[in-house]
């Protein structure tokens, strides 16, 4: 069985990133507050347009459907990675540096895949990396 987990240091900075993301960016409940303390402040004489309002209500649900698009993208490339790795288990590694090895499970974080093989030894899977069946 082969399981996949993320490094501790990589998923601190993940959370990191991930925070630092969400703290720059407005949710649909900001956008409402933000409208509505619109609406409260406008100059009663000079109303704005109501056309507007629903223009940046337009707006704001493309951009929210966009950003849940590029979600299930990301878990659909996850689920890609995983599927892929689990075909690599019990296959002959060749490194560049002529590290050499069976691999027994792959890991699979922020910064890519890694091979480990059944040495202890971590390979980096990337270019110039040869995996195949044992000659």
């Amino acid at each position: 069985m082969t399981t996949v987990s993320s490094t501790g240091s990589s998923t601190s900075t993940d959370t990191a990133t991930s925070a630092a993301a969400k703290s720059n960016t407005l949710n649909y409940n900001d956008f409402l507050k933000l409208m509505i303390a619109q609406m409260q402040n406008q100059d009663p004489l000079n109303p704005t347009d109501s056309t507007q309002y629903m223009s940046q209500i337009a707006q704001f649900s493309s951009v929210e459907q966009s950003i849940n698009t590029n979600s299930k993208l990301d878990q659909l490339l996850v689920n890609s990675n995983i599927s892929q790795a689990s075909t690599m288990i019990g296959l002959t590694l060749k490194a560049p540096d002529g590290t050499t090895g069976t691999i027994q499970s792959v890991r699979i974080d922020s910064s890519g895949s890694t091979a480990i093989l059944t040495t202890g030894k971590e390979v980096p899977i990337g270019a110039g990396v040869t995996i195949g069946y044992k000659a």
